[in-house]
Protein backbone atom coordinates (compact mmCIF):
# COMPACT_ATOMS: atom_id res chain seq x y z
CA UNK A 1 0.00 0.00 0.00
CA UNK A 2 1.35 3.61 -1.00
CA UNK A 3 2.24 5.42 1.74
CA UNK A 4 2.98 2.46 4.31
CA UNK A 5 6.74 2.82 5.54
CA UNK A 6 8.98 -0.17 5.01
CA UNK A 7 9.28 -2.71 7.80
CA UNK A 8 13.24 -2.21 9.79
CA UNK A 9 15.10 -5.26 9.36
CA UNK A 10 16.64 -6.49 12.25
CA UNK A 11 19.69 -7.76 12.75
CA UNK A 12 20.22 -10.87 15.30
CA UNK A 13 23.42 -10.96 16.97
CA UNK A 14 24.64 -14.84 16.34
CA UNK A 15 27.27 -16.45 18.58
CA UNK A 16 30.62 -16.06 16.64
CA UNK A 17 33.71 -18.83 17.50
CA UNK A 18 36.32 -17.03 18.40
CA UNK A 19 39.53 -19.43 18.62
CA UNK A 20 41.67 -19.50 21.69
CA UNK A 21 44.86 -22.21 20.29
CA UNK A 22 48.30 -20.74 20.08
CA UNK A 23 47.99 -21.04 16.33
CA UNK A 24 45.32 -17.88 16.54
CA UNK A 25 47.22 -16.00 19.11
CA UNK A 26 48.48 -12.24 17.33
CA UNK A 27 52.26 -11.80 18.23
CA UNK A 28 53.72 -8.52 18.62
CA UNK A 29 55.26 -6.36 20.56
CA UNK A 30 53.02 -5.19 23.24
CA UNK A 31 52.21 -9.12 24.31
CA UNK A 32 55.56 -10.45 23.84
CA UNK A 33 56.76 -10.77 27.61
CA UNK A 34 53.35 -12.26 28.30
CA UNK A 35 53.82 -14.72 25.34
CA UNK A 36 57.05 -15.85 26.36
CA UNK A 37 56.08 -16.45 29.91
CA UNK A 38 53.54 -18.60 29.26
CA UNK A 39 55.76 -20.33 26.58
CA UNK A 40 58.57 -20.95 28.94
CA UNK A 41 56.23 -23.01 31.84
CA UNK A 42 57.17 -24.76 34.04
CA UNK A 43 60.25 -22.64 34.17
CA UNK A 44 58.84 -19.37 35.59
CA UNK A 45 60.75 -17.32 38.17
CA UNK A 46 57.65 -17.69 40.35
CA UNK A 47 54.60 -20.85 40.62
CA UNK A 48 51.97 -18.07 40.94
CA UNK A 49 52.15 -15.23 38.38
CA UNK A 50 49.95 -12.58 37.31
CA UNK A 51 49.24 -11.03 33.84
CA UNK A 52 48.11 -7.72 33.96
CA UNK A 53 46.87 -5.62 31.24
CA UNK A 54 42.95 -3.75 29.90
CA UNK A 55 40.08 -5.55 28.98
CA UNK A 56 40.43 -7.20 25.49
CA UNK A 57 44.15 -7.90 25.37
CA UNK A 58 44.42 -11.10 25.19
CA UNK A 59 45.32 -12.49 28.78
CA UNK A 60 42.16 -14.94 28.74
CA UNK A 61 43.54 -15.98 25.27
CA UNK A 62 47.25 -16.93 26.75
CA UNK A 63 45.34 -18.15 29.98
CA UNK A 64 43.83 -20.73 27.94
CA UNK A 65 47.65 -21.25 26.07
CA UNK A 66 49.06 -21.87 29.21
CA UNK A 67 46.04 -24.22 30.37
CA UNK A 68 46.20 -26.54 27.20
CA UNK A 69 50.21 -26.71 27.95
CA UNK A 70 49.51 -27.41 31.69
CA UNK A 71 46.71 -29.45 32.45
CA UNK A 72 44.95 -26.29 34.23
CA UNK A 73 42.00 -25.94 35.24
CA UNK A 74 40.32 -22.92 35.09
CA UNK A 75 37.66 -20.35 37.57
CA UNK A 76 37.38 -16.53 37.70
CA UNK A 77 37.50 -15.33 40.30
CA UNK A 78 33.85 -13.87 40.72
CA UNK A 79 33.67 -18.25 41.29
CA UNK A 80 35.90 -19.17 43.74
CA UNK A 81 35.05 -19.87 47.47
CA UNK A 82 36.92 -21.25 50.06
CA UNK A 83 35.35 -24.99 49.89
CA UNK A 84 36.04 -25.34 46.34
CA UNK A 85 39.95 -24.22 47.02
CA UNK A 86 41.53 -27.67 47.39
CA UNK A 87 39.63 -29.41 44.35
CA UNK A 88 40.63 -26.19 42.34
CA UNK A 89 44.09 -27.27 42.29
CA UNK A 90 43.87 -30.96 41.89
CA UNK A 91 45.58 -30.78 38.58
CA UNK A 92 48.23 -29.29 40.13
CA UNK A 93 48.02 -26.24 37.88
CA UNK A 94 45.10 -23.27 38.09
CA UNK A 95 44.02 -20.40 35.83
CA UNK A 96 42.22 -17.79 38.23
CA UNK A 97 40.91 -14.91 36.00
CA UNK A 98 39.75 -10.75 36.27
CA UNK A 99 40.42 -10.26 39.94
CA UNK A 100 38.26 -7.13 39.96
CA UNK A 101 37.10 -6.31 43.44
CA UNK A 102 34.71 -6.20 44.78
CA UNK A 103 33.19 -9.53 42.74
CA UNK A 104 35.03 -12.17 44.64
CA UNK A 105 36.14 -13.96 47.65
CA UNK A 106 39.28 -11.78 49.24
CA UNK A 107 39.50 -14.75 52.33
CA UNK A 108 39.16 -17.35 49.27
CA UNK A 109 41.82 -16.48 47.04
CA UNK A 110 44.32 -15.73 49.96
CA UNK A 111 43.80 -19.67 51.14
CA UNK A 112 44.01 -21.00 47.58
CA UNK A 113 47.51 -19.31 47.40
CA UNK A 114 48.37 -20.29 50.73
CA UNK A 115 47.57 -24.11 49.38
CA UNK A 116 49.23 -23.42 46.12
CA UNK A 117 52.28 -22.97 47.82
CA UNK A 118 52.21 -25.76 50.36
CA UNK A 119 51.23 -28.05 47.35
CA UNK A 120 53.97 -26.49 44.65
CA UNK A 121 51.41 -26.09 42.19
CA UNK A 122 51.31 -23.40 39.48
CA UNK A 123 48.90 -20.80 39.47
CA UNK A 124 48.09 -17.72 36.55
CA UNK A 125 46.27 -14.80 37.52
CA UNK A 126 44.80 -11.89 35.32
CA UNK A 127 43.91 -8.98 36.10
CA UNK A 128 43.27 -5.66 34.53
CA UNK A 129 45.48 -3.85 36.77
CA UNK A 130 48.61 -4.42 38.39
CA UNK A 131 48.23 -5.51 41.61
CA UNK A 132 49.52 -2.16 43.69
CA UNK A 133 46.35 -0.49 41.94
CA UNK A 134 43.68 -3.16 42.86
CA UNK A 135 41.55 -2.08 45.70
CA UNK A 136 42.28 -5.57 48.13
CA UNK A 137 39.96 -5.01 51.79
CA UNK A 138 42.19 -7.77 52.98
CA UNK A 139 45.35 -6.89 54.31
CA UNK A 140 47.12 -10.58 54.14
CA UNK A 141 46.05 -11.14 50.40
CA UNK A 142 47.20 -7.33 49.69
CA UNK A 143 50.48 -8.43 50.78
CA UNK A 144 50.56 -11.54 49.03
CA UNK A 145 49.03 -10.40 45.68
CA UNK A 146 51.95 -7.56 45.92
CA UNK A 147 54.47 -10.40 45.77
CA UNK A 148 53.50 -12.29 43.04
CA UNK A 149 55.67 -11.00 39.59
CA UNK A 150 53.41 -9.42 37.04
CA UNK A 151 53.82 -9.58 33.41
CA UNK A 152 51.90 -6.56 31.94
CA UNK A 153 50.78 -6.57 28.15
CA UNK A 154 51.02 -3.42 26.71
CA UNK A 155 48.99 -1.35 23.99
CA UNK A 156 49.34 -2.69 20.50
CA UNK A 157 51.57 -0.95 17.56
CA UNK A 158 50.07 -0.01 14.49
CA UNK A 159 50.76 -3.46 13.10
CA UNK A 160 49.48 -5.58 15.85
CA UNK A 161 46.15 -2.97 15.92
CA UNK A 162 45.65 -3.88 11.73
CA UNK A 163 46.24 -7.49 12.42
CA UNK A 164 43.12 -7.23 15.59
CA UNK A 165 40.77 -6.20 13.41
CA UNK A 166 41.44 -8.56 10.85
CA UNK A 167 41.29 -11.52 13.27
CA UNK A 168 37.57 -9.74 14.93
CA UNK A 169 36.49 -9.57 11.07
CA UNK A 170 37.37 -12.95 10.25
CA UNK A 171 36.03 -14.40 13.54
CA UNK A 172 32.65 -12.93 12.15
CA UNK A 173 32.84 -14.12 9.05
CA UNK A 174 33.43 -10.54 7.59
CA UNK A 175 34.90 -10.20 4.06
CA UNK A 176 36.73 -6.77 4.39
CA UNK A 177 39.20 -5.27 2.42
CA UNK A 178 42.43 -3.12 3.59
CA UNK A 179 41.13 0.44 2.92
CA UNK A 180 38.40 -0.92 6.10
CA UNK A 181 41.04 -1.89 7.90
CA UNK A 182 43.04 1.40 7.61
CA UNK A 183 39.80 3.50 8.16
CA UNK A 184 38.88 1.81 11.58
CA UNK A 185 42.40 1.50 12.67
CA UNK A 186 42.78 5.41 12.36
CA UNK A 187 39.76 6.12 13.76
CA UNK A 188 39.43 4.16 16.88
CA UNK A 189 41.01 4.10 20.21
CA UNK A 190 44.39 2.79 20.43
CA UNK A 191 43.13 -0.18 22.64
CA UNK A 192 41.84 -3.74 22.26
CA UNK A 193 38.62 -2.87 23.65
CA UNK A 194 37.48 -0.29 21.69
CA UNK A 195 39.46 -2.04 18.27
CA UNK A 196 36.54 -4.91 19.01
CA UNK A 197 33.70 -2.59 19.78
CA UNK A 198 33.92 -1.11 16.68
CA UNK A 199 34.12 -4.23 14.67
CA UNK A 200 30.76 -5.31 16.74
CA UNK A 201 29.19 -2.31 15.42
CA UNK A 202 30.87 -3.03 12.13
CA UNK A 203 29.11 -5.93 11.81
CA UNK A 204 26.01 -5.66 13.42
CA UNK A 205 25.44 -2.31 11.09
CA UNK A 206 26.04 -4.88 7.77
CA UNK A 207 23.07 -7.16 9.21
CA UNK A 208 21.25 -4.08 10.35
CA UNK A 209 21.25 -2.75 6.57
CA UNK A 210 21.34 -5.84 4.79
CA UNK A 211 24.98 -4.15 2.91
CA UNK A 212 28.86 -5.57 2.62
CA UNK A 213 30.94 -4.61 4.97
CA UNK A 214 33.02 -1.37 3.23
CA UNK A 215 34.80 1.71 3.31
CA UNK A 216 31.60 3.69 2.94
CA UNK A 217 30.59 1.81 5.80
CA UNK A 218 32.28 2.12 7.89
CA UNK A 219 32.97 5.97 7.79
CA UNK A 220 29.12 6.50 7.94
CA UNK A 221 29.22 4.51 11.32
CA UNK A 222 32.29 6.06 12.60
CA UNK A 223 31.93 9.56 11.73
CA UNK A 224 33.30 12.09 13.93
CA UNK A 225 36.02 10.00 14.89
CA UNK A 226 38.42 11.89 13.08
Amino acid sequence: MAGRPRPRQLAFALPHAESLSRDDFLEGSANAAALSLVESWPEWPNRIMLLAGPEGCGKSHLAAIWAERAGARSITAHGLNAAAVPGTLATGALVVEDINPPAFDEPALFHLMNLAREDGAFVLLTARLPPPAIEIGLRDLRSRLRAVPVVTLLPPDDHLLRALIVKFCADRQMNIDETVVNFIATRTERSFAAVRHAVDQLDAESLRQGRPVTRALAAELLRGRD
